[in-house]
């Protein structure tokens, strides 16, 4: 039998009982013998593919592919997901560098087919590396089945955080931001944007993201959003929010003053 992860309650008080059982309810969720079965397919398969065709042939070496990546709705997407991995991300000009969300520039790199001569299919660790993330985001994709909230929480955590370290300007990186749907919804959601906001110019929606966030959070710089404390605080804060839009959800209103909300 499957384990479900849960949590009895939205907002930010499920949210507290999530980071509290996150180590136990994930050991129990990894051993799902569904989950157990199709990594081993994969880890078994993986070494013989050599080209992207080869890979999107095969649904469960996919689901697994696109799963590791938070990509598993595009499962019917083939030739997307395809082409997507056949330019790989060294030109510039390459599928995965156009489309706003970089979800589909990490998928490409990862595996390297349009990079490099062999792709990375063929290294002896790949398979753990995809496991490993895999894992990660089933468990967010399975608590979202009880909470949406606590899904987004989650992604947000870690890409947030990936996101802050990365080289790129800090307007690049706002830019990255706002062209990947979960981590635009916490953002939005934190800083009590409406979906409408969206359909302004996208220079617009970029100065008024970081002025929120530098009067919210006293910061607009995501090195520093997506670090300790002040990560903390973006993430509690959209679970507050989200708490709040959703009549289920119990939200402690003192809870919130004494955390400066």
């Amino acid at each position: 039998m499957s384990f479900q992860p849960f949590v009895p309650t939205g907002g930010l008080a499920g949210w507290r009982f999530l980071q509290s059982t996150m180590e136990t309810q994930k050991a129990a969720h990894s051993k799902s013998p569904v989950i157990q079965r199709d990594l081993d397919y994969f880890r078994e398969k993986i070494g013989q593919i050599d080209t992207p065709e080869e890979l999107v042939k095969d649904y469960r070496l996919l689901s697994v592919a696109l799963g590791a990546f938070g990509l598993e709705e595009d499962l019917n997407s083939k030739h997307l997901i395809k082409r997507v991995l056949a330019e790989g991300v060294d030109d510039p000009k390459s599928l995965a560098n156009k489309l706003s969300d970089k979800r589909y520039r990490d998928l490409s790199r990862a595996f390297g087919f349009g990079d490099f001569p062999v792709p990375n299919t063929k290294v002896s660790d790949f398979a753990d590396k995809i496991e490993a993330s895999y894992k990660d985001r089933k468990f967010e994709t399975d608590i979202g089945s009880t909470d949406e909230t606590m899904r987004l929480a989650l992604n947000a955590k870690r890409e947030l955080a990936a996101l802050g370290e990365g080289p790129e300007s800090n307007r690049t990186k706002w830019f990255t931001l706002m062209g990947t749907p979960p981590l635009r919804k916490v953002m939005e959601t934190a800083l009590n944007l409406p979906t409408s906001f969206g359909a302004l110019p996208i220079e617009r929606q970029l100065d008024t993201f970081m002025a929120r966030a530098e009067s919210r959070f006293g910061t607009a710089d995501l090195a520093e959003l997506g670090k300790g404390e002040t990560l903390d605080k973006v993430v509690d804060r959209f679970t507050i929010m989200a708490g709040m839009s959703n009549e289920s959800a119990v939200t402690s209103p003192s809870l919130m003053l004494l955390r400066g909300y």
